[in-house]
């Protein structure tokens, strides 16, 4: 009944930039938090940033600094924009989608809803 469809992945050089988005369909939500996070090859997933159903953003150390994430409640829309990437960047990007929210969200687990990933690659 939700779908997530993430964009904006591609190849970008070092040092270079991308803004990913992530639109949700099928359902409409009143409170609603995302979390990006990322696979890379031979990796575990590991998270990237998280946006409160406030608008409050928490990034992992490794991002802070470089990435900003985003929401735009009437678009049904979360970003996250990726500055002064690195070859470590590289991984599968996925958005991921928390309803029904109550109280403090556990992002290391495999709830809600997830898209299916759009490819970051930074290469020289």
């Amino acid at each position: 009944q939700v779908q997530l469809v993430e964009a904006g992945g591609g190849l970008v050089q070092p040092g270079g930039s991308l803004n990913l988005s992530c639109v949700y369909r099928g359902s409409a939500f009143s409170l609603w938090a995302m979390g990006w996070y990322r696979r890379a090859p031979g990796q575990q997933r590991e998270l990237v940033a998280t946006i409160t159903r406030g608008g409050y953003p928490v990034y992992e150390d490794f991002v802070k600094g470089r990435f900003a994430i985003s929401r735009d409640n009437a678009a049904k829309t979360g970003y996250l924009r990726m500055n002064s990437l690195s070859p470590e960047d590289t991984a599968v990007y996925f958005c991921n989608l928390r309803t029904g929210i109550f109280g403090n969200i556990d992002w290391a687990t495999d709830a809600g809803s997830w898209g299916q990933g759009t490819q970051v690659t930074v290469s020289s």
